[in-house]
């Protein structure tokens, strides 16, 4: 049956605990697909929708969502979502994801999306 759902477009369900491990050893790079609850209102910015969610396991990360290649989110603080991207860890240290668009390239090797409100924005 889990074939099916791959074939017919099924999708990563959440890892929480996987997300935290992966912070917690410094897996920047890592694909990443987890529950998250909207920290402020996105702001706008070159391109990019951005804002901060906090992780069912407590994790505060930036999501950068590219809107040239993707609709913006309709989201507000307080709203509950999925995110499937890549995570980064910068120097700082500065924990986000992005690659939550459908279209690839060099930097986004794999397609990401975000749920809100039974709807994909990828």
């Amino acid at each position: 049956m889990a074939l099916a759902l791959l074939a017919c477009g099924g999708r990563e369900t959440p890892d929480d605990q996987s997300l935290h491990q992966d912070i917690v050893n410094g897996t920047n790079g890592a694909e990443v697909t987890f529950d998250a609850t909207m920290v402020n209102d996105p702001v706008e910015s070159g391109g990019h929708e951005r804002f901060e969610v906090k992780a069912s396991t407590g994790e505060v990360l930036e999501i950068d969502h590219n809107t040239t290649l993707a609709p913006s989110v309709p989201v507000h603080a307080g709203d509950t979502l999925v995110i499937h991207g890549q995570l980064y860890i910068d120097p700082g240290p500065k924990i986000g994801v992005h690659c939550t668009h459908a279209q690839t390239s060099s930097g986004c090797p794999n397609p990401g999306w975000i749920e809100f409100g039974q709807n994909y924005y990828e």
